[in-house]
């Protein structure tokens, strides 16, 4: 997400010591572990009429996280934008041999492969709710709500592919991968940290995904289900 990753060839060019670095800014974290919570929120209550309002507010965030991240990608700290890690076939195939023999090569930011991940999620997250959106307001038929189903699914299986390949790399690069998506912390050169964690834009992200969430709650209908069938059920009620 930065300016230059440090692969083999830097780091054999550069004698400089390693030592702990910062390389995820509080931005990047945030987004990290609130996708996970919205996601897993969206599939868990996927099924339930109760919890409708749920499965529906944690989409319209996780959208919202998405197009943020959008932005990031462009004006973010060095890891964070999209030109130091999104990378061409040649840069994958590169990568996806070194992993095969067991000696990966080494990235500060996100390797290639973890890119393709990346980009992945993130145009399915925004399929996903555009989908969603249609299936609540009974948009275009069945044929959107098995688009939305299938894409959730997708979704869920690059995800199981993305956990693997973390637990993987930080086998093979001997780093604890998810606890550096925590601390925002790896080894590094003193040159590759990034001067800060950004942690006013965090704080700002933070209370626009809660302010939103009050929001949906104040305005849940009685029994907290919403769209189409809240209509129905608010109807029948006022009939009787």
């Amino acid at each position: 997400m930065n300016t230059t990753s440090e692969s083999p060839a830097n780091a054999s060019m550069n004698n400089t010591p390693s030592r702990d670095i910062l390389v995820w800014d509080l931005p990047v974290r945030l987004f990290h572990w609130l996708m996970v919570l919205c996601f897993a929120g969206t599939y868990l209550t996927a099924e339930s009429e109760r919890w409708r309002l749920v499965h529906v507010t944690l989409g319209y965030t996780m959208a919202g996280l998405v197009v943020f991240r959008l932005l990031w990608g462009i004006v973010g700290t060095r890891y964070a934008r999209f030109s130091n890690f999104v990378r061409g076939p040649a840069a994958i195939a590169r990568y996806a041999r070194s992993m095969l023999r067991g000696k990966p090569e080494h990235y500060t930011g996100h390797n290639p492969a973890g890119a393709v991940a990346i980009v992945a999620l993130l145009v399915l997250a925004l399929f996903v709710t555009a989908s969603g959106w249609g299936t609540y307001n009974e948009i275009a038929g069945d044929w959107v709500e098995e688009m939305h189903e299938a894409a959730a699914n997708i979704m869920l299986l690059i995800v199981a592919i993305h956990i693997a390949g973390v637990v993987i790399g930080s086998w093979l690069h001997k780093e604890n991968l998810v606890r550096a998506m925590v601390s925002g912390r790896k080894t590094g050169s003193r040159e590759g940290g990034i001067r800060s964690a950004w942690r006013t834009v965090a704080a700002l992200m933070l209370v626009a995904v809660l302010g939103f969430w009050w929001l949906q709650w104040q305005g849940a209908p009685p029994g907290g289900l919403i769209g189409p069938q809240a209509r129905a059920e608010s109807s029948a009620h006022d009939d009787d």
